[in-house]
């Protein structure tokens, strides 16, 4: 989920409409609103975000800092100045990048998904038995050949595997893929790509490595 942060309702709404637009949840909301939120929100939710995009507000250039507290995601500023010193401020106070309007919301996910592989592991990958998932959106890979799956049951298994040694909640899951306040889609949809994804890693393996349990959750079980 990408998280926008804008003083201007015409601004937020407009982002996140265009990040829908490429299948990607997010939500809007104005500085001291989002300060309120992020100090406050539970760990699950902020684990869900993938990049925080910050514009306009008093408060702007607070953000970074009381981000950083909660949390690792890319930050990247929207400047509407096309100064130097206005771009400079923006670096000063913490934000990853910046970029000036206009700008495609392709271009910010591509921006956050390169600042993201920086963050991680130099490998780029995570490994859980023969299974491999890559941290820059590409299919994931099983027993090394490359394991085409829709964008949900990729992001599932990415996060299955990011959480791996824990139990993950379907509400967890669901924050995750869906967004935090995605009111539109019933949570109840996390098992039906579950579902899926566990038939067709049978298939490959032969056996499933997803163990679950009821009210508690699922789990990358590996031997």
């Amino acid at each position: 989920m990408i998280v926008v942060v804008d003083d201007r309702q015409i601004v937020k709404d407009g982002y996140t409409s265009l990040f829908g637009r490429e299948g990607v949840p997010s939500t809007g909301f104005d500085a001291e609103e989002f300060t309120g939120w992020v100090n406050s929100a539970a760990e699950a939710d902020i684990a869900a975000i993938e990049a925080f995009l910050i514009g306009q507000g008093e408060l702007i250039h607070d953000l970074p800092r009381a981000i950083r507290g909660r949390s690792q995601a890319p930050v990247i500023a929207v400047s509407d100045q096309p100064s130097l010193e206005a771009t400079l401020a923006l670096f000063d106070c913490g934000v990853d990048d910046v970029v000036r309007k206009p700008v495609h919301p392709r271009e910010i996910l591509a921006r956050a998904a390169a600042i993201r592989r920086r963050l991680r592991a130099i490998a780029g990958h995570t490994d859980v038995g023969p299974i491999r998932v890559f941290s820059d959106g590409r299919d994931p890979e099983v027993e090394g050949e490359v394991f085409a799956l829709p964008r949900r049951e990729r992001r599932i298994l990415e996060y299955l595997i990011s959480n791996r040694g824990r139990r993950v909640s379907k509400s967890q899951i669901f924050n995750a893929i869906y967004g935090v306040f995605d009111e539109d889609v019933e949570e109840n949809v996390v098992e039906s790509h579950i579902s899926k994804l566990r038939k067709k890693l049978r298939k490959k393996l032969g056996f499933d490595p997803i163990d679950s349990k009821r009210f508690l959750g699922y789990c990358i079980d590996w031997q």
